[in-house]
């Protein structure tokens, strides 16, 4: 291994999370990766594997097929696997995503839902055309919500159970008893 090797394989050893998150798709992982790396400002796609024959008893993916896709969203890594229809993804995990203004919930709302479950959309959360879940808040919410006891909280609460996409302003409105 040369010099430049090192140096690059040290780079990529410093920079690895802990812990990832390693999204199972169908075989739909390299259009999802470059689709949600579309979405966020701070994003692109890195290293992307193939199946090869070895294993082929197995995973049942043709030699040359998209194995996995390396990508980062805002900064955090993330893994899309090519696997299969075996498993599906549901609601009982999601993506937060936090929003400062309704100009921001907007644009991920709208960007994210298209072609999505439109079903599964209620209280900011919703389902993309892959079939994962995403929640779209405005980092408010949580002060909003931060004592259950008050009669604040409470509207706010309500306010936000007859709500798809949350509207801040509404929900201010709630807050402050309008």
């Amino acid at each position: 291994m040369n010099l430049s090797e090192l140096n690059h394989k040290t780079f990529i050893m410093a920079t690895i999370q802990k812990i990832t998150p390693h999204l199972w798709f169908d075989k739909q992982a390299e259009e999802a990766a470059r689709f949600y790396a579309s979405v966020f400002k701070d994003s692109r796609i890195g290293r992307i594997n193939y199946y090869s024959n070895e294993g082929q008893e197995i995973h049942g993916m043709e030699a040359g097929t998209v194995m996995t896709v390396e990508f980062w969203l805002e900064g955090q890594p993330f893994i899309a696997l090519n696997g299969g229809s075996i498993f599906k993804f549901s609601e009982s995990v999601s993506f937060l995503i936090h929003c400062d203004t309704q100009e921001e919930i907007d644009y991920y709302w709208n960007t994210l839902k298209a072609g999505g479950d439109e079903k599964a959309q209620q209280c900011g959360w919703l389902k993309d055309k892959y079939g994962l879940s995403w929640q779209v808040s405005p980092t408010v919410l949580a002060e909003m919500l931060g004592d259950a006891a008050s009669e604040r909280s409470q509207r706010v609460m309500k306010a936000m159970l007859q709500m798809k996409k949350l509207d801040i302003a509404a929900l201010k409105d709630a807050y402050e008893g309008k």
